[in-house]
């Protein structure tokens, strides 16, 4: 038997935080156990500090004390929880605060069930996650700001040919547009997209992104 990832969602609306919790409660893939709630950053502390959660999801902006402030403290004083921070469209420039503080992950909040999981699991096991309409601003932002954890500790080769699919992905071209310059079909870039993911560990074009630029294969 596993012990379940126990959970704490922060957020300054009960019900966002009620649908949020029937969600993962009903995820029986998937051994989850939401073990407390907050209604804000003040709250969120104190209950981080008494049930010792694996990993929180927190709202940005709540009253009290944020959930940057929060992130921070946690991050500092209680570093084996991983934090993601759950946010609206539009707010790069919170995402990345959050980033800063600590959080190891985020998501829009109206994000699919399984990308929810998905993310819970990877944050779980250490690895960061980017939610998958992450904007490549936002993603070249969060590369080149100075965050720890990032940076590939074992040198992953790529041959030419991905490493100039990898450069266009960074320059935000179409698969399409990739395919036209290299003379391929637009599934043999897709092809391509997949396992520069897979060598990457990486999820999503931004991860991919974050990847190239923390290790050097793109310059900003």
């Amino acid at each position: 038997m596993y012990l379940p990832i126990r959970l704490i969602i922060a957020d300054d609306h009960e019900v966002y935080r009620d649908g949020l919790k029937t969600l993962l409660e009903k995820a029986r893939d998937h051994q989850l156990q939401v073990v407390g709630e907050a209604a804000n950053g003040k709250e969120l502390i104190t209950i981080c500090e008494q049930l010792l959660p694996d990993v929180v999801l927190t709202d940005i902006m709540m009253p009290l004390m944020d959930g940057i402030e929060a992130t921070a403290y946690i991050t500092k004083n209680i570093s084996y929880v991983s934090v993601i921070a759950l946010s609206m469209f539009n707010q790069d420039n919170l995402i990345l605060d959050m980033i800063k503080s600590g959080a190891k992950g985020y998501l829009i909040k109206n994000a699919h069930k399984d990308e929810i999981l998905e993310a819970i699991e990877s944050v779980y096991k250490g690895n960061p996650y980017y939610c998958r309409s992450t904007s490549l601003k936002l993603a070249k932002m969060i590369a080149s700001s100075q965050l720890s954890g990032t940076i590939s500790k074992t040198k992953i080769a790529f041959n030419d040919k991905e490493l100039i699919v990898i450069k266009m992905i960074c320059e935000e071209k179409t698969s399409r547009e990739i395919g036209d310059t290299l003379c391929i079909s637009s599934r043999t870039v897709d092809e391509y997209r997949i396992k520069i993911r897979e060598k990457m560990e990486v999820k999503s074009t931004a991860g991919v992104v974050i990847y190239a630029i923390k290790n050097e294969l793109f310059k900003v």
